[in-house]
């Protein structure tokens, strides 16, 4: 949705999902659930939005079926949090090892793959929150792997201790910087907004005879105020994110994506229903209508900031 496109503003619907879910992510409290957006004919809140994500405890912490999504990228996540890992031959790259509690998901979904938890030699994220970085060290324990991140998110990282354990980063990253192994190179964009170092990564990969742009959207979520710093960064971001060259779009949470109906069609046979260029902006627009409203609001009642 471009700038200019229309923003409608309607009445609030009711919270979706379960109470734990949103307050593990706002501090104690769920979002609040307006101001309301419809983009290509759903309605979203920031409360219903955090429940898509989120889902219920259980959804965080179950393993959803490991299933390659195009050449040599697999999920290896929950039904609610996502993972990646992009196999090489020298070794493979783990993008997100979500909670702590999930590192030993991950790894039986990589197993169950038919690959070594071991064989794991650089780990990334895509931004400080613990849904998705809390189990780094873990990962970094039972592996060894390579720990990198970006600079601006570098201190919510060094305050993410889980059981008092340090959180490792062995490289800091900088906009624009590559990532290569086996083959296989990625490249971080600084896409801030969420977290001052969201990074979006993007990869290219050949299946048969086509080669594909692969994107791992971070969170474009605007939170319940947006400061005018945080207004710049995703002012600066949402043009970014629509000048990525992009076939295949991934997420950090599933429903980004679609993951669940694309994987049922996956199952079916036929074309690869993960390479869907028409809705590799569909994320995007639904975030960037609810960071507009968001703004627009926080204008019309300075008083609640």
């Amino acid at each position: 949705m471009k700038n200019g496109s229309s923003i409608l503003v309607i009445a609030a619907i009711a919270t979706l999902g379960s109470s734990r879910s949103l307050n593990a992510q706002q501090g104690g409290r769920g979002p609040a659930d307006h101001p309301s957006v419809i983009v290509r004919g759903e309605t979203y809140t920031p409360a219903s939005i955090l429940a898509r994500n989120m889902g219920t405890a259980e959804d965080q912490e179950t393993q959803f079926p490991p299933h390659m999504v195009v050449a040599n990228i697999y999920y290896v996540g929950t039904r609610t949090l996502s993972s990646f890992l992009i196999t090489t031959p020298q070794g493979h790259i783990l993008l997100d090892s979500t909670y702590e509690r999930n590192v030993p998901t991950i790894k039986k979904s990589i197993e169950q793959l038919g690959f070594k938890f071991t064989d794991v030699k650089i780990l990334l994220g895509n931004h400080a929150h613990g849904d998705h970085q809390e189990g780094d060290a873990a990962v970094k324990a039972m592996t060894g792997a390579t720990v990198m991140a970006m600079a601006e998110d570098v201190p919510a990282l060094q305050s993410m201790k889980p059981g008092g354990k340090a959180h490792p980063i062995d490289r800091i990253l900088h906009d624009g910087d590559t990532v290569s192994l086996g083959g296989t190179t990625l490249v971080a964009h600084l896409t801030a907004g969420h977290t001052h170092g969201a990074t979006t990564w993007t990869t290219k990969v050949t299946d048969g005879d086509r080669t594909y742009d692969v994107v791992f959207f971070s969170s474009l979520r605007a939170g319940a105020v947006v400061t005018p710093a945080v207004a710049a960064e995703f002012d600066r971001t949402f043009p970014l994110v629509r000048s990525l060259a992009c076939d295949i779009p991934l997420g950090d949470h599933p429903a980004e994506y679609d993951m669940q109906a694309k994987y049922a069609r996956l199952l079916s046979g036929g074309a690869n229903p993960f390479v869907d260029k028409a809705h590799c902006l569909a994320e995007a627009d639904i975030q960037e209508a609810m960071y507009h409203a968001i703004v627009a609001e926080q204008k019309a009642s300075p008083s609640t900031q």
